[in-house]
C-alpha cells in the first residue's frame, strides 16, 4: 500500500475527523480557498457568518518562509502522481492557513513544530527544512514521522508531523482534486429498470409484479 492509499483510509476515518467536525460546524460550508462568494451565493448562511469567514481569510497569520514549509511538508506527505495532483495542488497550505485562524487551538503547534523542525535541520544541515535536499529532509521526517520508533527526545517534531499529517489530508480529501482521487462520483441520475432479475428469482418474486 502506497503513501496515498494510506492516507485516503485514514482521511477517511480518524485521521480527519476531528478537523473537519470542527472547520464544518453546522450551517457552514467548508473553509473557501478562493475568493469569496457573495451572500446570495451561500444561502442558508448568515450575514455575521460570512464577513466572520472574509475576515479570516483577509488576515495572514504564517509567514512567508513558514507558509513556503508548509508547502514542502504538505507536498512530501502527499505528493503528485500519475492519478491526481498534488497537496499544493488542491490548495493544502491556503486551508492550512485558514484552519489555524478558525481553530487558533492549532496555531502554537503548528507553528512552535515549524521552529521545532527548522532547528533540528540547522543542527544537522546547517539550513532550514524547505532549503534541505530532498534527501536531508526524508532523513528528518523519518525520524518523526513513526511514532514507535521514535528515539527520546523527538516526541515534539512527533505531535508536529501527526499534525501536519492530519491537516494534510483533511485539506487534499476535502478538494475537487481529493475527492476524484478518491473516486467518489456522489448521487448521480440514472434510469430505473426495475428490479434485477437475480434478486427477483432470489424472493420468488413475478417480474410483473414489480
Amino acid at each position: 500500500m502506497n503513501r496515498r492509499q494510506s492516507l485516503k483510509i485514514l482521511g477517511l476515518t480518524t485521521i480527519s475527523a476531528s478537523v473537519l467536525l470542527d472547520a464544518c460546524k453546522p450551517g457552514e460550508k467548508s473553509p473557501k480557498l478562493s475568493d469569496e462568494s457573495s451572500e446570495s451565493e451561500q444561502p442558508g448562511r448568515q450575514e455575521f457568518e460570512i464577513a466572520r469567514d472574509k475576515k479570516l481569510h483577509e488576515e495572514k497569520f504564517f509567514s512567508a518562509h513558514e507558509m513556503a514549509t508548509i508547502a514542502v511538508l504538505s507536498d512530501i506527505i502527499i505528493p503528485k502522481d500519475e492519478k491526481s495532483g498534488s497537496a499544493t495542488d488542491a490548495k493544502v497550505p491556503e486551508f492550512i492557513e485558514f484552519i489555524v485562524k478558525d481553530l487558533p487551538y492549532h496555531q502554537l503547534p503548528m507553528r512552535g513544530g515549524l521552529k521545532w523542525l527548522d532547528l533540528q535541520c540547522l543542527n544537522r544541515f546547517e539550513k532550514p527544512f524547505k532549503d534541505a535536499s530532498a534527501a536531508q529532509q526524508t532523513q528528518m521526517l523519518d525520524m518523526i514521522a513513526y511514532p514507535k520508533k521514535v528515539k527520546p527526545g523527538m516526541e515534539q517534531g512527533v505531535a508536529f508531523f501527526n499534525l501536519m499529517r492530519d491537516l494534510t489530508a483533511s485539506g487534499f480529501f476535502t478538494t475537487e482534486i481529493g475527492v476524484k482521487d478518491l473516486g467518489y462520483a456522489g448521487n448521480t441520475p440514472n434510469k430505473w429498470e426495475g428490479v434485477p432479475e437475480d434478486v427477483v428469482k432470489q424472493y420468488n418474486f413475478k417480474s410483473n409484479n414489480l
